[in-house]
């Protein structure tokens, strides 16, 4: 069994319109997500999230990876070595 690793997920909403679609996947990953902080940043139009993950890495990068398949929207991800 792979080993759980804190992660931090970087994510950037460039369009508006993908903001309940950002939502819905974070709710399907919610047993993972230890917290999240969401910046709104009207005068770019652009909205900001910050998530920290306790998961395995290969289900950190299934979020990731969902998340970066809806359009205008770019993430990053950070994970522990331990």
């Amino acid at each position: 069994m792979e080993e759980k690793r804190i992660a931090v997920a970087a994510v950037v909403i460039d369009e508006q319109e993908a903001v309940t679609e950002v939502n819905r996947v974070l709710h399907d990953y919610s047993d993972i997500i230890i917290g999240r902080m969401g910046l709104p940043y009207k005068e770019r139009g652009i909205s900001l999230i910050s998530v920290a993950l306790d998961a395995t890495p290969d289900r950190i990068s299934c979020l990731t990876g969902r998340l970066g398949q809806i359009q205008g929207v770019s993430v990053k991800a950070a994970i522990s070595k331990k």
